[in-house]
């Protein structure tokens, strides 16, 4: 499977061009904008995966789709609603930027300004078809946290 994930924004503001929602973003960029309370950081994947492969203190956790079955979320419009008021943006985090691009997708039809997350929290599988090694959240050395 290929994935859009880049570490490498194109323009000067950080922000890649999309089609659907308002763009792709680094995850340091993320990070920043979550600190500055520009943005509401929400954390589509799946439970399960929160809490086996760890999570971001701080982010929303809001599911896209959930496991197992992969089923979607009949409350993601509403808790994406409350999660992130008037004004702010949504960063939409998944496992490898490819889920959240739907998801944000979804939220900029809700109205809400929202991007997507390049590399996700595990990034791009490597040569071994293993996680963790090439891009992604915990790659960069931002904060997470494991149960």
């Amino acid at each position: 499977m290929t994935t859009v994930a880049s570490s490498n924004a194109s323009t000067s503001t950080g922000v890649r061009p999309a089609s659907g929602y308002a763009g792709d973003i680094a995850v340091q960029l993320a990070y920043q904008w979550m600190q500055s309370g520009e943005a509401v950081l929400v954390d589509v994947r799946t439970d399960a995966e929160r809490e086996w492969v760890g999570y971001v203190p701080g982010a929303v956790a809001l599911a896209w789709k959930q496991w197992p079955g992969m089923a979607m979320n009949p409350h993601f419009d509403e808790g994406l609603k409350n999660a992130v008021p008037a004004g702010k943006k949504a960063v939409l985090l998944c496992r490898s930027g490819v889920r959240s691009i739907a998801a944000a997708k979804r939220a900029t039809e809700l109205g809400i300004e929202a991007y997507n997350i390049l590399e996700g929290f595990e990034g791009d599988a490597d040569e071994q078809a293993q996680r963790g090694r090439k891009g992604g959240w915990r790659f960069r050395g931002l904060p997470w946290r494991q149960n």
